[in-house]
């Protein structure tokens, strides 16, 4: 059917044109896939109806079957879910379809589902669902814990997954592929007959998603359920093959061949204007953290100047302190900037919300909480301060403003030191070239797979072949063998071979071959955990006369006395007592306060923007090199000329480059540079591959493992985003005879495994593995277990597995983990493969440099407060600039 000549697309063009707007080209196919039954992926820039090319197309198909009723007609059934990673999004969404639905005259009723919606909502929800039902990948879950839920989604034709950018390589992700293998099965309760395959006329998917590397890929992902071949249907293709003298074709034969579903991209080109805020000198010692807040100055014009300006920090702590910080500086601001962030309490987020969607804002402070797709028009500029560690991310948060079609966004780049200017310049060049990050998506996640198969057990049951057949047609899961499944039923009914003696590991019982939650207590502490966010328990903040103001890591407050100041939702609170895990305070009259610290807080370098900033690096090498080497005024012009080429960032840098290349070197894009210092801490051996924290800290480990096994030698070990420091007592042995050999890639898994205590990071792991899978329990709502005795428990049940089931998926998936998130080892083994191609240089600067002074300054940061670091630093910057 041509979507020109439906009744619902000739409503929906006549209302756009009322309002003065007309559709997209990329908007229009959209619609016509719908109409069609298809399923796709549509990718647009921020601000131009990404949300309208699904939303719409939903309403057009209504109207096409009911022309005469659209209007009228009223108890609907659910006809669209709409999946968000984000509760923020979740209103301004709903917001949005409201008022379309509204002005077309129609009955159709939106709701939202997320951990913020109260019992008397859901209870609404439960006896008659809203026609649209926004909700995050948690609560899906949740419904389809309940029972008789294959009635709440019969009548469903759509499952719209926003944002899928942000959820694809998550277990939240893995999450949204189970419920959607779940959701278009359509499985049958009635128990199948053996060899049935369940049928798939269920709803179709469509992804909408900002521009990643690998958009094709995490289109394949999203829709594997629709497209990929079952386990059954597999094996009948491996015998036709093997018939016909072929080799069989592997178990994910259809995601390799491509899968069905367009990619629909708007050919639209988004203007943004990148800005960056310089310092009116350049530090040619640098160290992290501090530059920031002493731009704050600089800031407050651009505030002026703009309706309404979102300023991103990377950290909740610091964004505590840059609300304080902008109230100091300009007081006249109070009242009309605000802070939000994953901790306020929720009725204040959601004000600071409804106040940017009205424009009575100048400026808020905020965090990832305010990352995605929210529709603020009101919001003209973004400053982010620090560097966000990668090019999407950057690119995210300037959406944020001029979030309409026409209008052009502006971003801000403000650094915490010097050095992040490079940064800011690869992220220009990054931009420029479209060279955005990939997201891999995971595969087999047990312990995901092991929570949602109590989920299904919660609500009506299971019957294993069925699911089996569901899961296997998920991209994470599609290599999953019939062993790995049926240990997995092993596990949850039976505890496993580890913990078979203990009855409250049998949670699923077996009925006449249904897998069932019969137990009520059982089944309401898996719907109280449902979710793969495991973090540090979190405490609610109240004042003692009453009123909630947040919450706080338990880590953070554990640390406090009675009577320190500490700093929550932009209030300054003193600490009265903790009381049945709420913390009880007073507001605090004290000039100095504690900023909270949370976990996470660090973001690592992203590959893609790591090989953008050695480029970078690269370029402010030229001139420096002949400058230093064939004096000055020979290589003065030349120099100069090449200096003004450079970008703005770049160009203020040349001082802090000149110097280091006097002390050591500047290192081209095929080259390593390798630092060895001796001062009287003792010898130091600095290394710059340019590759973010994560992959640094592991070839720190690496390195000292294969240095010691030359001779007996021990370290301590620093990194920051650009390189790693060694340090010892004694001089390190690493010279051209062997520097090539202790760079290499061969033994990679063998030596890591040697060079870190892979078990202990195992162990570690395996707490949130353990979480997930439900072996632990987290316990009710006022009384959680203290993140120690989760360790505990989580180490005791790590020890049992190890010792009577070493082999348990989930023990292998705890080490696999290590490997693939924590040690980044795809990415390490990458970069030692360009080392061993590159040139390393060896240089032997007599005193520190100003790449290795902000590593040595995060060396420091563990024994040292905030106040003598600075001071520390300060003198070794003035010792240091003396020797200059």
């Amino acid at each position: 059917m041509k979507l020109h000549n439906t009744p619902g697309y000739k409503i929906i063009k006549k209302w756009l044109t009322a309002k003065g707007y007309k559709p997209f080209t990329y908007q229009e196919e959209a619609w016509q896939q719908i109409i069609n039954g298809q399923s796709g992926l549509v990718n647009a820039p921020t601000g131009t109806g990404k949300t309208y090319s699904v939303f719409l197309g939903s309403v057009i198909e209504f109207i096409n079957h009911h022309p005469a009723q659209y209007q009228t007609k009223t108890k609907n059934g659910l006809q669209l879910i709409w999946v968000t990673p984000l509760r923020a999004l979740a209103k301004d969404i709903g917001r949005a379809m409201e008022e379309v639905i509204f002005e077309l005259g129609m009955k159709w009723q939106v709701g939202i589902r997320n951990g913020d919606t109260s019992m008397s909502d859901r209870a609404k929800q439960k006896r008659l669902m809203p026609e649209v039902l926004i909700i995050t990948p948690e609560s899906m879950h949740l419904l389809l814990a309940q029972k008789d839920n294959g009635n709440v989604f019969k009548s469903l034709k759509i499952i719209a997954v926003d944002e899928w950018h942000e959820l694809i390589g998550s277990k939240r992700g893995v999450q949204v592929e189970l419920a959607m293998s779940h959701l278009t099965s359509n499985p049958s309760p009635a128990k199948p007959e053996r060899g049935d395959v369940a049928s798939r006329n269920g709803p179709c998917i469509w992804g909408i998603s900002a521009t990643i590397g690998n958009l094709e890929e995490a289109k394949n992902v999203l829709l594997a359920p629709l497209f990929s071949l079952s386990a059954q249907q597999v094996e009948i293709e491996s015998n036709n093959a093997s018939h016909a003298g072929a080799s069989a074709p592997p178990l994910s034969a259809s995601l390799e061949r491509g899968l069905g579903g367009e990619v629909i991209k708007a050919a639209l080109h988004k203007k943004l204007e990148i800005e960056s805020i310089l310092p009116d000198e350049i530090e040619k010692y640098p160290w992290a953290g501090h530059l920031g807040i002493r731009l704050a100055e600089k800031v407050l014009p651009i505030i002026e100047a703009s309706r309404t300006t979102l300023i991103f920090i990377n950290t909740r702590g610091m964004s505590e302190l840059w609300y304080q910080t902008l109230l100091t500086i300009a007081p006249h601001l109070a009242g009309a900037i605000a802070l939000h962030h994953g901790s306020i309490e929720r009725e204040l987020r959601t004000w600071v919300e409804d106040a940017l969607h009205d424009g009575k804002l100048k400026a808020v402070v905020c965090t990832a909480s305010l990352d995605l797709g929210v529709d603020f028009r009101p919001v003209e500029t973004v400053i982010q301060v620090g560097s966000p560690k990668g090019v999407a991310r950057f690119l995210q948060r300037a959406g944020r403003s001029g979030h309409s079609p026409d209008a052009t966004s502006k971003i801000y780049f403000l650094p915490t030191h010097s050095l992040e200017l490079i940064e800011a310049a690869a992220l220009k060049e990054a931009v420029g070239k479209n060279f955005i990050e990939s997201r891999p998506p995971l595969i087999l996640c047990y312990d995901v797979l092991v929570q949602y198969l109590g989920t299904l057990a919660c609500g009506d049951g299971f019957y294993p072949d069925q699911i089996f057949e569901e899961v296997k047609r998920t991209f994470c899961y599609s290599e999953l063998t019939k062993d790995e499944w049926n240990e997995l039923l092993y596990f949850i009914t039976s505890g496993g071979n580890a913990l078979q003696q203990y009855d409250e590991y049998k949670k699923v019982e077996v009925n006449n071959g249904l897998y069932k939650i019969n137990s009520r207590r059982i089944a309401m502490r898996h719907r109280m955990h449902i979710g793969t966010i495991v973090s540090d328990n979190m405490m609610k903040v109240k004042f003692m006369s009453g009123g909630y103001i947040g919450v706080i890591e338990e880590g953070f407050i554990s640390r406090l006395e009675p009577g320190d100041a500490f700093t929550l939702a932009g209030r300054q609170l003193e600490l009265i007592v903790i009381k049945d895990m709420t913390v009880l305070v007073k507001k605090s009259t004290k000039k100095k306060s504690i900023i909270p610290s949370w976990m996470g807080g660090r973001l690592p370098l992203s590959a893609s923007l790591g090989k953008v900033l050695r480029q970078m690096v690269s370029q402010s090498a030229i001139g420096n090199e002949q400058l230093a080497k064939k004096g000055k005024e020979l290589a003065m012009g030349s120099r100069q000329l090449a200096v003004e080429r450079l970008p703005i960032e770049l160009q203020v840098l040349q001082p802090l480059f000149s110097l280091q290349s006097q002390l050591s070197h500047v290192p081209g894009a095929n080259e390593l540079l390798i630092e060895q210092i001796e001062t009287r801490d003792g010898f130091h051996l600095f290394v710059y591959p340019f590759e973010g924290r994560l992959v640094h800290e592991a070839m720190a480990a690496l390195l000292a493992y294969r240095i010691g096994k030359l001779l007996p030698i021990t370290f301590s070990i620093a990194m920051n985003d650009y390189g790693f420091e060694l340090l010892s007592d004694q001089p390190i042995p690493v010279d051209d005879s062997n520097v090539y050999e202790l760079f290499t890639a061969e033994n990679l898994i063998q030596d890591i495994q040697h060079s870190v205590n892979s078990t202990e990071m195992a162990k570690r792991k395996f707490r949130d593995i353990a979480v997930i899978g439900g072996l632990i329990f987290q316990g009710f709502p006022g009384e959680q277990k203290k993140a120690r005795h989760l360790q505990a428990s989580a180490g005791l049940l790590f020890n049992v597995f190890n010792e009577y089931d070493p082999n348990n998926v989930l023990i292998r998936q705890a080490y696999q983990e290590v490997f693939d998130v924590q040690m980044e080892e795809v990415r390490l083994r990458d970069m030692l493969n360009r080392v061993q191609a590159s040139k390393i240089v060896l240089t032997y600067p007599e005193r520190f440099t100003p790449f290795s002074f902000p590593i040595k300054v995060d060396s420091m940061r563990e024994s040292l407060t905030s106040e003598k670091l600075a001071d520390r630093v300060r003198r070794m910057q003035e010792q240091l600039n003396a020797g200059s």
